[in-house]
């Protein structure tokens, strides 16, 4: 993984450090959000009415099993 995309250990990721070209998953946003849709990439969690976030702990997980 390049050090652009070195995720932290734990915590919540914005949408933007997930997707290229700031994150390591090479996909749309149209492309994740139906990946979300039909269960291919995780669910997000809402953390106030207009913050939506991902656990890195997931995030960490579909990496590894290369679904992205």
């Amino acid at each position: 993984m390049a050090q652009q995309h070195a995720l932290p250990e734990t915590g919540f990721l914005r949408l933007k450090k997930i997707l290229a070209p700031d994150g390591p998953i090479p996909v749309s946003k149209s492309t994740w959000w139906a990946g979300i849709k039909d269960g291919r990439f995780p669910k997000p969690v809402k953390l106030g009415p207009r913050t939506t976030a991902w656990r890195v702990e997931d995030i960490r997980r579909l990496i590894e099993k290369g679904a992205a």
